[in-house]
């Protein structure tokens, strides 16, 4: 057996076992992020965790704490967060899922839930995210979209925006789209694809890195919307990717446009791939990944 510490929801070793009468369970959560100030709970508002906390609970009859893949922004949706929990009651997995959705507000809803092994970990199994941006670009201002959509008035040119969007696959320093509020020890992130596709008045941009800094996406979503306006010409990205300096870069795009789609984790723990969605969008880009994060070869880290 493996010599460690216990502490909930925390990091288990392969190998060693919960104590006595204690589970793991992973959940997916979708959320509209519409109305609430991000994931993480707060101290003057209730965050997105803290309603899910509450929820479950409820249902356990004990205090209920959860880790999350990856925290979202205030205004942010999701329609794949995964969390996970440790607890001793006597629950089912479907009890867990309808007790705490029957707690929730309409706005976060539990879409699976079940038991999982020891060693699995939210945060730290994850191998990479998936997230998409959303924006209308048609004339008129969309009357159900207006608040799961960014707004352009242009048409955007997405040739352009994919010729530019090159650049930033692989592994690179990323401060040009780094938030400066940003607590990241290292700037380097592992971005693996980056699809960009029209359908219908909507256009979607797909992101998948192993993690990504604050405002990463949207910082990326507003340098992509400023090649696809024609403020900015295709190279314009390769340069201020090489500059490392936020201040040159486009405007942050608006949160209500990103969605947390997809965590993909190693196959040895059974955690569904929901990646796709808002249920408005096809469940997957034109242009699929041609290969997942964790097939990709290593890549040489820039100095």
């Amino acid at each position: 057996m493996v010599a460690w510490t216990y502490q909930r929801n925390g990091r288990v070793p392969d190998g060693a076992a919960l104590p006595a009468g204690m589970r793991r369970f992973a959940a997916v959560v979708e959320y509209d992020g519409s109305d609430h100030p991000g994931w993480q709970r707060q101290a003057h508002c209730a965050g997105i965790q803290q309603w899910v906390e509450t929820a479950l609970s409820r249902v356990g009859d004990e205090a209920i704490a959860v880790v999350c893949a990856g925290r979202t922004d205030a205004g942010v949706h999701a329609t794949a967060q995964v969390i996970h929990f440790d607890s001793r009651a006597a629950r089912s997995p479907r009890n867990w899922q309808c007790g705490a959705n029957a707690n929730l507000p309409a706005s976060i809803r539990l879409q699976w839930v079940d038991e999982i092994q020891p060693s699995f970990h939210a945060r730290f199994s994850a191998l990479a995210r998936t997230y998409r941006y959303v924006v209308h670009d048609a004339a008129a201002d969309p009357a159900l979209l207006r608040a799961f959509s960014c707004r352009e008035r242009r048409s955007l040119d997405i040739e352009a925006m994919r010729t530019a969007a090159r650049a930033l696959i692989g592994e690179h320093d990323f401060s040009a789209f780094r938030a400066a509020g940003c607590q990241s020890p290292t700037p380097l992130r592992y971005l693996s694809d980056l699809q960009i596709w029209r359908q219908g008045s909507l256009v979607v941009m797909e992101v998948t890195a192993n993690a990504f800094l604050l405002h990463m996406v949207r910082n990326l979503a507003g340098t992509l919307l400023a090649v696809g306006r024609g403020e900015r010409p295709p190279q314009w990205l390769a340069e201020l990717l090489a500059s490392r300096q936020r201040t040159l870069g486009a405007a942050t795009a608006p949160a209500q446009g990103l969605y947390l789609v997809g965590v993909h984790y190693p196959p040895a723990f059974v955690v569904p791939a929901l990646v796709g969605g808002p249920c408005f969008l096809s469940a997957a880009a034109p242009h699929p990944v041609t290969a997942p994060l964790w097939q990709r070869p290593a890549v040489k880290r820039p100095q």
